[in-house]
Order: structure tokens, then sequence, then C-alpha cells
């Protein structure tokens, strides 16, 4: 059976850039689409209607006119949409389940700064166990060319942060893959930081020593990513080692990225705490291009 892409709509912009993203994507994966919509009765965001029963029937017509408008953007893409009645992020999570990877929306915070963050992002990201990928809503000056449809971003580069301790072949597969639909460059970044001993005037006083240390992380790099690049010779992988947080690296990398990936990695114990890690905390926040969440053991 053919998992589809999936995106979380809920009639706000976030939501519709949610969609038109995840379109796009079923379109390079040549998957369908499946819109969905979390209905629960609380106060609204977004166009608030008068009592529970308008407030379903409003939620009923979110999916439908999002479908409405896709397939006038896609005509040839396949798209369902639906319904679901609990809180959002139990929704969401359940809805990654069945599907390639979720899509949800963010509110962006102008300029390059990156994401406004909800409870229902956070906590959707903290517990899905597919990737999940944040897209942040244009605002007024990036206007999509009327009647060309979303401008595409194909070609531009994919940006994925590697934690060499404890790589994952889970983020490294999803990385390569989406480099490879867009035929677009790959960009490896392995931010590390320098021993204690070493100290950071001891750095600055033996540059040699930094520049050792860097060579060898470099090529512990090249060695974790040459079975990937023999699997996916099309794919032109770009690797950086570079000294210091990642979490300010991959930030750079990301102002002219089609997507940045990182990982979540995921408890041990069912009873363990769900958390995203300050690396991809700071990524989400402040990344201005889409963010790809990849869960791992």
């Amino acid at each position: 059976m053919t998992r589809p892409v999936a995106a979380g709509v809920d009639g706000s912009p976030a939501g519709l850039a949610a969609a038109d993203w995840g379109a796009r994507e079923a379109q390079l994966r040549d998957v369908p689409l499946r819109l969905v919509h979390a209905w629960e009765w609380q106060p609204f965001a977004h166009a608030p209607p008068a009592g529970p029963e308008a407030a379903r029937r409003w939620s009923e017509g979110v999916p439908r006119e999002v479908t409405a408008q896709l397939h006038h953007r896609y005509p040839d893409l396949d798209i369902t949409a639906d319904l679901l009645t609990g809180p959002p992020p139990e929704m969401l999570c359940a809805a990654a389940k069945e599907a390639e990877l979720l899509v949800i929306g963010t509110a962006g915070v102008g300029g390059l700064a990156g994401f406004l963050l909800g409870s229902v992002a956070m906590a959707t990201v903290a517990h899905a166990e597919q990737p999940v990928v944040l897209v942040r809503a244009r605002r007024p000056d990036e206007d999509e060319h009327p009647g060309q449809g979303p401008v595409s971003m194909s070609g531009r580069r994919v940006v994925v942060g590697l934690d060499l301790g404890r790589p994952s072949d889970a983020v490294i597969r999803f990385s390569f893959d989406a480099a490879a639909l867009r035929a677009s460059p790959l960009l490896v970044v392995h931010g590390w930081n320098p021993p204690g001993y070493y100290g950071v005037h001891s750095i600055g006083a033996y540059p040699s020593w930094a520049a050792d240390i860097e060579a060898e992380e470099t090529e512990t790099l090249r060695k974790a990513l040459l079975p990937w690049r023999e699997r996916y010779p099309a794919v032109d992988v770009v690797e950086q080692a570079v000294i210091g947080q990642p979490a300010h690296h991959l930030l750079d990398a990301a102002t002219d990225a089609d997507l940045v990936i990182i990982g979540r990695r995921t408890p041990f114990l069912t009873a363990a705490p769900f958390r995203i890690g300050h690396i991809a905390h700071a990524v989400l926040h402040h990344c201005p291009a889409p963010v790809a969440v990849v869960p791992h053991d």
C-alpha cells in the first residue's frame, strides 16, 4: 500500500503553506496527499464561529476548501481530506503513522527570524514516529506569482546536521532521499567542539592542534558518508566539519537551503519524557527554511 504525504490544515495561512509544501512533496515522491484537520471544541484563533455545532461545520469546511485550492494548482495530484475528532497533536501523530512524512505549518516571525512554534507543533514534533516537516507561512512580501502556482525551490541544496558520536541511518537516508528527489546538492554539517582539556585559549595559541582535530573530524565524516555516496551516486555531497555549536552552523547554511534536516532521538523507555533536544529547539525556532525532524533510536 502506498503511503501518502500527510499535511495538517487548520484554516490558517500556516496550514495553507503546509498543504502547499506537502502537495509539492507528494508530487516529487509520486504518492497521494492526505489533508488532515483535527477538530476539538475550544476557542478558535481563526474566524471563531458561534457554538460547538457551528464550530464543527466550520471545521468540516476547512479540508474541503484547501482541497479545492490544491486541485486547481495540482490537477493531477491524488488528494484526500479527513476531519479527525480529538486533540490535534494526537490526531496529527496518528496521521503521521500512516504516512511517509507529516507536514505542519508554523507562523513566521518576520525576516529571517524563523518560526513561532505553538504547543501543537511542539507536541507533534516531540511525539511523532515519522518525520515531521515544519513550514512557515509566507509573509505578505513573499506572495507567490499569480497564476503560476507556488515558486519551486527544487535545485537548491538540502542541509543536514549529523552527529558523528551516534550517526543515525534514518537521518542520513532521509537526507539522501530528499536531495535525490530534488536533484539538489546535499550539505552535511558536523559541528563539533574540541575536548575540554584543550581549552579555547590553547586552540588559539596552537592552531596546528585545531587543524589536526579538524582533519580527524573531516576524515571521520568522510568515512561515515562513504557507503551512502555509493548508494546515491547522483547526489552531489559536500561535507563540512567545523568547530562550534552545530545549531549555529546549520542556521548559517539554511539561508539558501530548500530543506534543513535534523534528527530527534527517541527515548528507550516508553515512560521517558519526550524532548526534541537543544539543537533541534534552536534550529526550529530560528530557521528560515522548512525543517524536517527525523526521529531515530
